[in-house]
């Protein structure tokens, strides 16, 4: 403690915003302060005030879907979007009652939500299809308390109703947001703090592609990793959603990705995307090939979406002071640990899950991305990887294609 601040040591991009803890991470590992509480909350409330920039922008109606950055002293015009009165009673959405295979998303009628304080009514134009909807709909994933049931956690779409408290400039506004459920519908509800402006480099489908992935990309990888440029990263399902999206940043921002795929052309592909190095596991040990490609030393961190048997694998990849981050449980939910390589390598074990976190954290994580990131995506360096799309009503199909030899993001258009 040094004149009533606590110094340390930080991690490049990580704002610490878990729960609103004042702890602030920027860039280079450079020694920064954690603030006394009025200090903390005066600088939360200013990065708010920046980020509120992000949301307001000039609007051309000869060019409904450009958005033109806001400038602060410029007069904001308004494209006006449908009142409460001109939306519809009733939407078509995908609802399943039960839980079971792909059939049971069948198109049903519902009620047309109404945005509460700090939320915004979209007209969805498209929605992305996550593996959380599938865990969903066989039952092993449901929605957290208040959420809809109705699936889908990220979508794309114009803002045609304001809740209260909300910027009347974000009316008429194409948005792509993070919902934690209602996205496979014809309207859908979303916090304004989650929502990201859609620039004119994206389409609709592509920025419906975006805010799950992407948000959990970064804060598992950037923020619970805490990787840095130059840094080895080993990403498992390289050519899924979140693998894809983990190479589009690790180009960017300078990492040495390894990913592993399921076959050779999935392995050509993630190395097309940026991937430095892919491994088809079901040809190659990839313990022996992660040791191979970096000379015995490591990688400093892993995301991994398998578990059960790769985690004791995965420490076997991992460098001295390696950080492991599981976002996934797809090969089986209990693991076999060696405490002892732990202690020896001096190890950090982690992951999340991003659905049942508050809004408020949400939000705040939503505001790093759109200073860390959202600039990569309005200038063009960074697009989601579409595998295909289909109609909101062939719902089933898009399920059934998630379960096939997809790369990329499935999408649901409406």
């Amino acid at each position: 403690m040094v004149n009533g601040f606590l110094k340390f040591y930080t991690a490049p991009f990580y704002l610490g915003l878990d729960e609103r803890d004042p702890l602030f991470q920027l860039v280079d590992r450079q020694m920064v302060d954690i603030l006394p509480g009025e200090h903390f909350h005066r600088i939360v409330g200013a990065l708010g005030e920046k980020i509120v920039g992000l949301h307001k922008h000039n609007v051309d109606p000869d060019e409904p879907h450009v958005n033109k950055p806001f400038v602060r002293d410029m007069r904001i015009g308004v494209k006006r979007g449908a009142s409460m009165a001109e939306i519809p009673e009733w939407m078509t959405a995908i609802d399943p009652e039960g839980k079971g295979g792909p059939e049971i998303l069948a198109p049903v009628r519902r009620a047309v939500p109404k945005p509460g304080p700090g939320q915004l009514l979209i007209r969805v134009a498209a929605a992305g299809v996550n593996r959380p909807d599938v865990a969903q709909r066989e039952g092993g994933y449901p929605p957290p308390p208040g959420a809809p049931s109705i699936l889908g956690l990220e979508l794309a779409g114009e803002v045609v109703a304001l809740g209260e408290g909300t910027l009347p400039e974000l009316l008429g506004q194409p948005m792509c947001a993070l919902v934690a459920g209602g996205g496979y519908a014809e309207y859908a509800v979303a916090d304004a703090g989650l929502c990201l402006p859609v620039p004119n480099t994206l389409s609709m489908v592509e920025a419906a592609a975006i805010p799950e992935t992407l948000l959990t990309v970064w804060h598992n990888l950037f923020e619970r990793a805490y990787v840095a440029d130059g840094d080895r990263v080993l990403i498992h399902g390289g050519t899924s959603g979140i693998g894809t999206m983990a190479i589009l940043l690790g180009r960017i921002f300078e990492l040495e990705t390894i990913v592993t795929a399921g076959s050779d052309d999935k392995c050509a592909a993630a190395l097309k995307l940026g991937a430095s190095h892919a491994i088809n596991y079901r040809t190659q040990d990839f313990v022996a090939e992660v040791t191979r490609i970096t000379g015995g030393a490591g990688v400093d961190a892993v995301l991994d979406m398998v578990g059960g048997s790769y985690l004791p694998r995965n420490l076997d990849c991992l460098a001295d002071d390696g950080r492991h981050v599981s976002i996934a449980i797809l090969g089986g939910a209990k693991a076999e640990i060696p405490i002892f390589k732990i202690m020896q390598k001096r190890l950090t074990l982690t992951g999340s899950t991003l659905r049942p976190r508050s809004v408020e954290f949400k939000e705040l994580l939503t505001s790093e991305v759109a200073q860390m990131v959202w600039p990569h995506v309005e200038e063009g360096r960074l697009k989601p990887v579409i595998d295909s799309t289909f109609p909101l009503v062939q719902a089933a199909d898009a399920h059934r294609r998630m379960d096939e030899d997809h790369i990329g993001k499935v999408v649901l258009t409406v």
